[in-house]
């Protein structure tokens, strides 16, 4: 590594931290994640952190703040790993570890003393990175989800009982 920094993203850097991001969920584009980013840094409740190795930017992690519950602490707001991620080969290097400093020192910065984040419960290597961190499991949970039968989706015909 040439010089490994860790830096905070402010609106230059949302299009890189928007490329690595979809490496992490490439189920969304590179300008749906701009755009989410920018109102997560505006609304002053999120931060986002690129790691660079020189001039090559190779890992970032999203943080922001929960107020709603968050499984396992006891305070509000929570800040919150939302995600992150280490370009494969600069993994095991310890930049995930540091990346998730910067967040969690920014979470105290805000006033926050507890902080969570969430992995599948099918993502072992997430789970395991999370322990090694100090995280505890607080709980598994899985989602169920089911369409309702005859509701179609904008056709507006439903009667509303206020």
């Amino acid at each position: 590594m040439e010089k490994l920094h860790i830096v905070l993203c402010g609106r230059e850097g949302i299009p890189a931290a928007a490329v690595l991001a979809c490496r992490l969920w490439p189920e969304h584009d590179t300008s749906e994640l701009e755009q989410e980013f920018s109102e997560l840094l505006e609304s002053g409740r999120a931060a986002v952190f690129l790691a660079g190795d020189g001039d090559s930017w190779i890992g970032f992690a999203q943080c922001q703040l929960r107020s709603d519950y968050v499984e396992g602490t006891q305070t509000s707001p929570v800040g919150y790993l939302e995600g992150i991620y280490v370009e494969p080969e600069y993994r095991r290097r310890g930049i995930a570890a540091r990346l998730l400093d910067a967040c969690e020192a920014w979470a105290a910065e805000q006033g926050c003393t507890e902080f969570a984040s969430d992995a599948e419960i099918s993502n072992r290597v997430s789970r395991s990175f999370h322990k090694s961190m100090g995280f505890t499991e607080a709980a598994e949970i899985v989602h169920f989800a089911k369409k309702l039968p005859g509701f179609q989706s904008g056709s507006g015909d439903k009667d509303v009982i206020s």
